[in-house]
């Protein structure tokens, strides 16, 4: 009998993962005209099933809070962007004694970009010199003026609206005009004023105009609840589809990344995935492989990559993977504010989230910490949320008509603030493979080791005057603070007094295979490609060697997009 030598296809890159980053590199890679498979750990996403922006609390079973309110205070996906949870049934993390940490993930094509508050700002020229700034960290291997065409090319084919203001280390982008300040916002921005504290319109990832083909806003304000219209940028909606009209993209879902496998000839071959529709171990072959799983699900799959070239895992012949693991310094504070009481009913026009925010406005001065911080705030009568009334009888004595009436008088009249700050790397928080644990699939999963330096305590603290200071110049009065989430007793320690957001909690985990000019101390080179083979980059914010007081996203995907053109460079010349 003669046997069929049936050939394995192998395509030109192989991406793992459909967020930011990986979704920027199938868009750029597929037009540049490359074969691309994606692997998906979710399922595909089809915005008008999946999204519910216009469904209203009554159309729900439970009004969207769950047999017993049990999805209250969460993420509950009956009334948010599908998919995205702290808590994955089957897909644990753990924490080492002493530590808390939270991971919050999303399971679906998009990944997180369909829940992102959209916030796109350009990280400034120092902060890619943190050492030559302030002598501490480290620098990036790559300027301000390399990265700043790739912002160019993303802000101007997503789409976001800003101003231009010329603040210092706060670079102006390429924007769509900003939505007018609403009566909270004007409220605030008064007393900033009066404090000389910059406060200018925010930096959103959403569109006031029409842009390629996709509609304006139209100002329903759910935007963390998806957007049919495509008009808040989501991976999804916006990088996925002209990949696909290509005709040389393919996307597997459902496909749970096991390890990069490498080749005889000591390049990586292939992704070994579970299919979790049916829990088969499967293979896809390329030349190339782009990782962009998130950074610490990145850090994960190159972890768990051993072999007997490797065996401390994929590209980590420095150590540096899974290390300099760093979180946005979060801190929350919100004010009662008298005047907004009895507000006469208005169409609360406006998208969903700020429409102004204040950039650091110390920058170049001394503080008695390094860095800096924004501050990010909302409020007023937009639509409320899963368990948006809870405390309102504790609040408020009565019932019936006349407790109505006192929740009628008081919504919306607090405003809240929150402060973004950087984080300084250091050695005590970074994530490893548990020995012992692994998920449903038989992968090892993460365990994370967390605490905060005493830059980010001080940090944290000087977040909480400055928004007392503002709540109070504005009128209002200061509400107590409660944290987010409960902190384990064992790491409790540091957070109460700080006031300070746990690890993970805002969802800025950047820096786990950083990259450098030196392959002894980082794992990529400034092309975001492995120092240890040359057919293997990450494109998310793995490769991140600080994590600036500016949300990360945008530089995702223009780093993300520089690494694609030096991918199609490198393969028009033959190099992968």
């Amino acid at each position: 009998m003669q046997l069929m030598n049936v050939q394995r296809k192998v395509y030109d890159v192989c991406i793992v993962g459909s967020g930011a980053g990986g979704g920027t590199a199938a868009k750029v890679l597929t037009e540049g005209g490359l074969n691309v498979v994606m692997l998906e750990a979710g399922p595909r996403l089809n915005p008008d099933t999946d999204f519910k922006e216009h469904v209203w609390p009554y159309h729900l079973a439970h009004r969207g809070a769950g047999v017993g309110a049990s999805l209250r205070r969460g993420l509950p996906s009956e009334f948010m962007a599908p998919n995205g949870f702290w808590d994955i049934e089957g897909e644990p993390y753990t924490t080492a004694p002493g530590s808390s940490f939270r991971w919050f993930r999303s399971r679906i094509e998009g990944g997180r970009t369909n829940h992102w508050g959209r916030i796109a700002l350009r990280f400034g020229p120092a902060d890619f010199r943190p050492h030559s700034t302030d002598g501490i960290g480290d620098d990036w291997p790559i300027t301000y003026e390399e990265l700043a065409p790739y912002y160019d090319k993303v802000e101007s084919y997503i789409g976001v609206f800003g101003s231009k203001e010329n603040v210092p280390n706060a670079p102006d982008g390429v924007f769509l005009p900003p939505p007018k300040p609403r009566c909270t916002e004007t409220i605030v921005k008064k007393a900033c004023d009066h404090l000389n504290i910059t406060c200018i319109p925010s930096r959103l990832a959403i569109l006031t105009k029409p842009l390629n083909g996709r509609d304006a806003c139209h100002y329903c304000a759910q935007c963390g609840r998806g957007c049919k219209s495509a008009s808040n940028f989501s991976s999804s909606q916006v990088m996925i589809p002209p990949a696909m009209a290509t005709g040389r993209f393919t996307m597997i879902p459902n496909a749970m990344a096991r390890e990069v496998v490498i080749g005889a000839g000591g390049k990586a071959e292939a992704v070994s995935y579970i299919d979790k529709t049916t829990g088969s171990e499967q293979r896809v072959y390329a030349k190339a492989f782009v990782v962009a799983a998130s950074a610490c699900e990145s850090a994960r799959l190159l972890l768990n990559s051993r072999s007997a070239s490797f065996p401390n895992g994929l590209a980590n012949s420095s150590g540096a993977v899974g290390r300099y693991l760093t979180d946005s310094v979060g801190s929350d504070l919100a004010g009662y504010f008298p005047q907004l009481e009895n507000m006469p009913s208005h169409n609360h026009d406006g998208v969903g989230g700020m429409h102004m925010y204040m950039p650091w406005w110390r920058f170049g001065k001394k503080n008695e910490f390094l860095r800096g911080y924004h501050i990010e705030f909302g409020g007023g009568r937009n639509m409320p949320g899963v368990g948006g009334m809870d405390g309102a009888c504790a609040e408020h004595e009565g019932y019936g008509v006349s407790l109505k009436q006192k929740c009628r008088t008081s919504y919306g009249t607090v405003i809240g603030f929150s402060g973004r700050g950087e984080m300084i790397p250091n050695a005590k928080c970074y994530c490893e493979p548990d020995p012992d644990v692994k998920d449903k699939w038989g992968i090892p999963v993460l365990r994370f080791h967390w605490e905060w330096g005493e830059n980010e305590l001080k940090m944290a603290a000087d977040m909480q005057e400055t928004f007392r200071s503002i709540v109070e110049t504005a009128g209002g009065t200061v509400l107590s603070w409660k944290p987010r989430h409960p902190i384990p007793a064992d790491a409790a320690k540091q957070q109460p007094a700080a006031r300070i957001s746990q690890g993970g909690e805002i969802i800025h985990e950047v820096g786990t295979v950083r990259m450098g000019n030196d392959a002894k101390t980082s794992a990529l080179n400034r092309n975001c490609q492995a120092h240890d083979l040359k057919n293997l980059f990450v494109a998310d914010a793995a490769p991140f060697v600080s994590n600036p007081d500016k949300n990360p996203t945008l530089s995702i995907m223009a780093l993300s997009w520089r690494t694609s053109d030096y991918i199609l460079d490198q393969a028009k010349k033959g190099e992968l």
